[in-house]
């Protein structure tokens, strides 16, 4: 098992000289905060850049050494290549159009290119330090190239990508000149992560009209590769802001406040200077509020906490100045000597101060006009010990989609969050604590810790999948193989689907009636004493039936619910086992683990998933994949699997051909065999195949199969050959 090495645009510290020294800070952000448990463990690393322009040689040795030392590997960029990569393309191409700005995009060709130069500095940094049996989780809008870039020359490394800002819609991201090759960038990954459904949906509809690459159930087969897509809405580290807001210091901290704000409902606001947060519309919300509302004036105030950023680039600085102006004239027109209305900080707080602005607010206002995610509302739910308390919450947000007990609102209706605050100041105790309380228990669960753990765990599943459904093209000298190894055994067992593998699909399943061609070829290999041939199919056993039963041979049909040897009557099989909720209960459980909303009931002969309270579209997508999943699991185990009405159950089912083909494999003596299938339920009988069986894949080069052919015409051409043998 090798490393695992995480990706960013930053690393997870801050560089402060000192003198002819450094001083590495740590960053107090949640993806540190996640990723901590990952790079500082063994030989696993961390790759970023480290936040500044570093352009002494000497200083360079000295900070690559200090840094190893903490599992960290800085990358080096100049000051020319941060403006344009960094400043230009990442911050003034991608962040507005990802964002819906699109009056601030900037299509500057010299910014895309310096994009790509920092993108291959990137990859020369991982590749020095990765290999072929590592993982690599490569995070955010500033190294969309880099999957690919590493791929090119890790083509089997495990690679997984997270996008922390939202992915537009196909009609917003075409607008990019460059969006064919980003898309093929991302594509260089296996796993590929959003916060939220929608991202992943705007994603794949991109990568199926622009790229032209189809998905199922959000996975996109490309070549010789599967590449799944899949949200994992981001938590944070719930106990870290608890025991923050129960600390002493935090305690005095908020007396501390207090006393300066007298006795006032608060209103608290946190953002970083960005016009994707909607501060002006805000303050303007707030504005009509006291406006509308005079009874709250000298009874509340908002707490607006700014954080300073790229306040030198026009569009920032002019937001800043509109903020400036707005908070002037609110204080001007309704502030007294004994009430401001608004306390408004354009800085920074350390964390004890942030955890005492949430104790105190009775009112987390938080009204982002587009966000990937926007952690302030969850640390603001974490930080409530007394169970009090209310959120009102854009449902532009990525939060918003977890935190459905918020009051939501559109940032875009003032009027609305008007109405928001009013209710959020008035709204009573037992009714807070039960929203605050529901809402906790979502952030307990689905923490930080959590979000990094599935994320991992959904990355090693494809990664295990990609290496198990590898498969080999026949060429002529495989195909000579398979001859030799056919003629020298005594005992054949030939395995062979129907449509799809002995003949082409047609548009009446009818018409794909066998030709004179194909019963020559079953008749040659029936008539040989050394040859068992079964057709295991889908199709229903009247229709095989009336087509091949004048031929000596086995018959499957419906994917293993009838069987029929050779001159006997059908029959049915059944393997009904008791202790089945025991295998089912924890597939469930993962679901339930990567869904929101969802939970397990269980009845005494079945189990339940439900998904009546999930995100709409997330929850029919997670019930397709667990269907799909559960098919597979159930189906040889007497057990079936139901789609109703937001709920998928599990109670009996058919067996499938895996189980089928085994009491074949048992029943009958066998020193060489053949398994042929081109969809996914012929899945099932190649991983119940013997290790030395011949298993081949029609049309897909991904497949548990050993071997794989484009399509039915080749198979014809190797049975031919086997029967000449």
């Amino acid at each position: 098992m090798g490393k695992t090495i995480i990706v960013s645009n930053r690393l997870p510290v801050k560089i402060v000289r000192e003198g002819d020294a450094f001083d590495y800070m740590p960053s107090e952000g949640g993806l540190a905060t996640g990723l901590s448990s990952i790079y500082k463990e063994g030989d696993n690393l961390w790759v970023g850049w480290p936040g500044q322009q570093i352009k002494n040689e000497q200083d360079r040795q000295k900070i690559i050494t200090d840094l190893k030392k903490e599992n960290m590997i800085p990358v080096f960029l100049s000051k020319k290549l941060i403006q344009n990569f960094y400043e230009g393309f990442s911050n003034d191409t991608i962040w507005p159009i990802f964002h819906y700005f699109l009056q601030y995009a900037n299509y500057d060709k010299t910014y895309y290119e310096a994009y790509v130069e920092a993108n291959k500095v990137f990859c020369a940094a991982v590749l020095e330090v990765a290999s072929e049996d590592d993982t690599i989780w490569i995070h955010d809008y500033q190294l969309l190239l880099l999957p690919q870039m590493v791929r090119k020359h890790l083509p089997h490394v495990g690679i997984g990508f997270f996008q922390h800002i939202p992915f537009p819609s196909y009609e917003v991201f075409r607008l990019l000149p460059w969006r064919k090759k980003i898309l093929k960038g991302m594509l260089g990954a296996d796993l590929v992560g959003f916060h939220t459904y929608d991202d992943m949906r705007h994603f794949l509809s991109s990568v199926s009209r622009l790229a032209g690459i189809p998905n199922t159930r959000g996975r996109i087969e490309t070549g010789n590769r599967i590449i799944e897509v899949d949200s994992f809405p981001m938590g944070i580290d719930y106990k870290k802001f608890a025991m923050t807001a129960a600390s002493p210091k935090t305690i005095d901290k908020e007396i501390k406040f207090r006393s300066s704000l007298g006795d006032q409902q608060l209103i608290i606001s946190i953002d970083r200077l960005d016009y994707s947060k909607g501060l002006p519309q805000r303050l303007q919300a707030f504005e009509l509020f006291l406006k509308k509302y005079p009874q709250f004036h000298e009874k509340v105030s908002l707490i607006m906490v700014v954080v300073p950023s790229r306040d030198n680039v026009p569009q920032y600085k002019e937001l800043k100045e509109t903020v400036d102006l707005l908070v002037g004239r609110i204080n001007g027109r309704f502030g007294k000597l004994n009430w401001t209305p608004i306390h408004y900080f354009y800085r920074s707080f350390d964390l004890i101060s942030i955890s005492a602005f949430y104790r105190m607010a009775q009112v987390a206002l938080v009204t982002p006009m587009r966000d990937g995610m926007n952690l302030v509302c969850k640390e603001f739910i974490a930080s409530k010990l007394d169970v009090t308390g209310v959120l009102i919450l854009s449902e532009m947000a990525g939060a918003s989609k977890e935190l459905s007990d918020a009051i939501l609102i559109n940032p875009n209706n003032i009027e609305q969050v008007v109405d928001a605050i009013h209710k959020a100041l008035t709204m009573p105790e037992d009714e807070q604590i039960r929203h605050i309380s529901i809402m906790q228990e979502t952030l307990k669960r689905y923490n930080i810790h959590h979000w990094v753990n599935i994320f991992m765990a959904r990355l090693g599943h494809i990664v295990k999948l990609q290496k198990s459904m590898a498969t080999k093209k026949i060429d002529e000298q495989t195909s000579a193989t398979i001859a030799e190894k056919f003629n020298r055994a005594k005992s054949r067992l030939l395995f062979l689907d129907y449509d799809g593998t002995l003949t082409g699909f047609q548009p009446d399943p009818l018409m794909a009636k066998p030709d004179k061609s194909l019963i020559s070829l079953l008749s040659k290999l029936t008539s040989d004493e050394r040859n068992r041939v079964v057709i295991i199919s889908g199709r229903d056993r009247g229709t095989l039936d009336e087509w091949l039963s004048h031929l000596p041979l086995d018959i499957i049909a419906e994917h293993g619910v009838w069987l029929k040897e050779r001159e006997t009557d059908w029959q049915t099989i059944s393997n009904l086992k008791s202790d089945w909720k025991d295998e089912i209960r924890p597939v469930m459980e993962t679901y339930v683990d990567r869904t929101p909303g969802s939970f397990i009931e269980e009845k005494d002969h079945s189990l339940v998933w439900h998904f009546r309270k999930v995100e709409t579209g997330l929850g029919e997508l997670r019930s397709r994949e667990l269907t799909s999943h559960l098919k597979y699991l159930t189906t040889g185990k007497n057990l079936q699997v139901l789609e109703g009405d937001m709920v998928v159950e599990v109670k009996n089912a058919m067996v499938n051909k895996g189980s089928a083909a085994r009491q074949w494999l048992e029943k009958f003596d066998h020193d060489f065999v053949l398994a042929v299938g081109d969809d996914w339920t012929d899945e099932d009988m190649f991983r119940a195949m013997p290790d030395n069986a011949i298993t081949i894949k029609v049309g897909s080069t991904s497949s548990a199969a050993k071997y794989n052919v484009s399509m039915f015409k080749e198979v014809r051409d190797l049975l031919k050959k086997l029967a000449q043998t």
